[in-house]
């Protein structure tokens, strides 16, 4: 199936080759309606160009939506790089990759993402200008993974204000799966805010890194957290986290977490609310990571960043309301925000400017 056959919306879908480093990229611009794109490249082993070419169809529309809904005047864009990070990474591949992001002339700014890092970003960025989530050293704001973690809390606590009248997590039972990059610094929000955690993780390393900070964090099998009596699921791995499957056995009040295209297929949206279940929409409530590579395109400030994140908290409400006042799901509702503002704000560009 071709990308037209798709009928996706995007308006730029671009193919990279560089046959001495080994590169094979796909970055995709979803929509530059309200400013030019902006979102992560995964480095991954994807089994087929097709899988890859579906993973940056999807992130990329969702990078878009979130950008709208955090209030940022950016649009969404996605890249993928096809391969095993931890042996066909190379500066080479990196620079050409550089070139690849450089090419596209400001049309999409890349940051760091599954597989890639601070330092390959840096790396990066001594091939294109624009280039995002670098180290301080080259004046970006380091990690990203801290910021979207504290946003993701900021989406639980008002998930928490919806389910139960407080916006806190105190003497709740919080399931978080994946503690890597994102997931362990939410255990930390978690813990401060008084909640008990049950974490899962394919890596082992990961669960005994938590774990020896944090002794009274208990640790389950991957596959047998979503049945574990919890008030709160938070998914923060890969994608797809929510299927029909998962939900015959979930046993959580709220899903929140940090994983982007949690809903495994349309649909489940709707289960989610005919069960009762508080669905924070997860490109909403994980923003906090772009927010602050955004932030670094016009000098970084760390207060900055942070007052923005804390927005997370608002905006999600401002999502269940709406949900409430349309009657439908807050997947929906978050869609609807997004498609709106993108609309407005877009039809802005009907003026040319001088310069701009």
């Amino acid at each position: 199936m071709t990308v037209f056959d798709r009928g996706s919306g995007h308006e730029q879908v671009t193919f990279f080759h560089d046959q001495a480093s080994g590169l094979r990229a796909i970055i995709a611009v979803y929509s530059t309606a309200l400013g030019p794109a902006l979102g992560g490249t995964r480095f991954y082993p994807y089994a087929t160009e097709d899988d890859a070419l579906s993973d940056v169809l999807n992130l990329s529309r969702a990078m878009a939506y979130k950008a709208a809904c955090a209030g940022l005047d950016l649009g969404g864009g996605k890249a993928v790089i096809i391969g095993d990070p931890a042996t066909d990474k190379s500066e080479a591949l990196l620079r050409a990759y550089g070139r690849a992001v450089q090419s596209l002339g400001g049309r999409y700014y890349t940051a760091a993402d599954v597989g890639t890092y601070v330092a390959d970003m840096d790396v990066i960025g001594r091939e294109s200008s624009f280039v995002t989530g670098r180290s301080p050293a080259h004046g970006g704001a380091g990690d990203s993974s801290i910021l979207t973690a504290y946003g993701v809390f900021q989406g639980m606590r008002a998930a928490a204000q919806v389910a139960w009248g407080e916006p806190t997590l105190r003497g709740r039972r919080v399931g978080v799966a994946g503690v890597g990059k994102v997931g362990h610094h939410l255990v930390e929000h978690l813990l401060a805010d008084g909640a008990s955690v049950v974490i899962t993780d394919v890596s082992a390393d990961a669960v005994a890194r938590v774990r020896s900070l944090h002794p009274d964090v208990e640790a389950v099998a991957p596959d047998g957290l979503v049945a574990e009596p919890m008030d709160v699921y938070a998914p923060c791995a890969l994608g797809g986290a929510l299927s029909d499957e998962v939900l015959t056995r979930l046993k959580a009040k709220i899903v929140c977490g940090a994983a982007n295209n949690q809903l495994e297929h349309p649909g489940i949206e709707k289960q989610l609310e005919e069960r009762g279940i508080v669905y924070a929409p997860d490109y909403v409530v994980n923003s906090g990571g772009l927010i602050q590579v955004a932030a670094e395109i016009e000098g970084y400030s760390e207060p900055r960043a942070y007052a923005k994140a804390t927005e997370i908290f608002d905006t999600t409400l401002r999502i269940f309301r709406l949900a409430a006042d349309e009657g439908v799901p807050p997947a929906v509702a978050a869609d609807r925000l997004a498609e709106r503002r993108m609309s407005e704000i877009g039809r802005l560009r009907r003026f040319w400017l001088a310069g701009r």
